[in-house]
């Protein structure tokens, strides 16, 4: 059933609040969410509304958590989130990091106790609208095994950058270091499907087509083999060790209905580049990259099909299927 985008928002946020959230968290996770949505990311979008209030209500995320800055010290600050959903921690962190980007020519952000994040090319457009550059780590429960190892002891560790533009949207790159996300291999195990080699390890470190064995008792397999795993690892030091939160192996799987309070973290910076090589010539050097890329025909700027779906679908509304739009609107009543 197609919705415009303020409905679900409401039905959203009062999902969120039935289950537990604070007026405050609701709409921040409800915003994020529903933006997802509009980006053409479903599987980070409004699917994950009955996944949060299945956290808030088995107590896996506390409802009544507010931030609250525990370290600050000129560029650089760290944030407890305290078990909360994390998005007006994560609202907060993006707002203090331009702030003294521009004092100091960066910002560095830590969040601590922490849980998922949704979409971290999202909370950097913030950054970029302010014409800064905007980078966003965070670390996740165990995925990929250290390279050789056979368990899963990293997280999928998605990075993202944001790079503002003189003109348009900016360029967001946002990826997780595994070759596939986990979203896929559990579809293919609920349909009863084989996944490809190469996408997961079984419980000896061995690649395996059984999602069920991936999923259950296995791993992921890293982008590019041990140079992905080493990715995950330094980003899994940036997020844990920086922050002091929890690594991969001491958050129990987002996916499991019940399991302990994950604790992660999470690392955002913005970095002014009038404090380098200027604005206008920080400016002229992206474009000089984009039109050299867009020379080669086929070419597509990362970020772009996410902005064009978000024209269309606010102009026109969302497509939501109807068992989940089901399941919403009864977590809202």
């Amino acid at each position: 059933m197609k919705k415009k985008s303020a409905d679900l928002l409401r039905l959203a946020r009062n999902a969120l609040e039935k289950a537990g959230a604070n007026p405050v968290m609701a709409e921040a996770a409800a915003k994020h969410l529903l933006r997802a949505e509009e980006q053409g990311l479903p599987t980070h979008g409004l699917s994950r509304v009955p996944f949060y209030c299945g956290f808030l209500k088995s107590g896996r995320a506390d409802g009544a958590a507010r931030p609250k800055m525990v370290s600050d010290r000129a560029a650089v600050c760290l944030i407890d989130n305290g078990d909360g959903l994390p998005y007006e921690s994560s609202e907060w962190a993006i707002q203090d990091v331009i702030q003294r980007a521009r004092r100091n020519g960066i910002g560095f952000a830590g969040i601590t106790n922490s849980a998922h994040v949704g979409v971290l090319g999202i909370h950097l457009l913030p950054i970029a609208a302010a014409g800064m550059v905007g980078i966003a780590f965070t670390n996740s429960p165990a995925a990929i095994p250290a390279w050789g190892g056979k368990k899963a002891l990293f997280g999928t560790n998605p990075v993202a950058f944001a790079f503002p533009r003189k003109k348009g949207e900016p360029l967001v790159i946002d990826l997780a270091l595994t070759t596939v996300v986990r979203g896929r291999i559990m579809m293919a195990m609920q349909k009863g499907e084989k996944i490809p080699e190469g996408w997961a390890l079984d419980r000896n470190g061995k690649p395996t087509t059984d999602p069920k064995e991936a999923i259950e008792r296995g791993s992921l397999f890293p982008i590019g083999g041990a140079k992905g795993a080493m990715l995950a690892l330094a980003f899994e030091l940036v997020c844990a060790a920086l922050t002091g939160s929890a690594i991969g192996t001491e958050a129990d799987s987002f996916f499991s209905e019940k399991g302990n309070r994950p604790k992660i973290g999470h690392a955002f910076l913005a970095i002014d580049p009038g404090a380098l090589a200027g604005d206008e010539r920080y400016l002229e050097r992206v474009e000089t990259v984009i039109g050299t890329m867009l020379a080669d025909e086929g070419v597509r700027l990362p970020g772009a099909r996410r902005f064009a779906s978000e024209k269309k679908l606010r102009a026109g509304g969302i497509e939501v299927p109807d068992d989940l739009l089901a399941k919403i609107e009864k977590l809202a009543a």
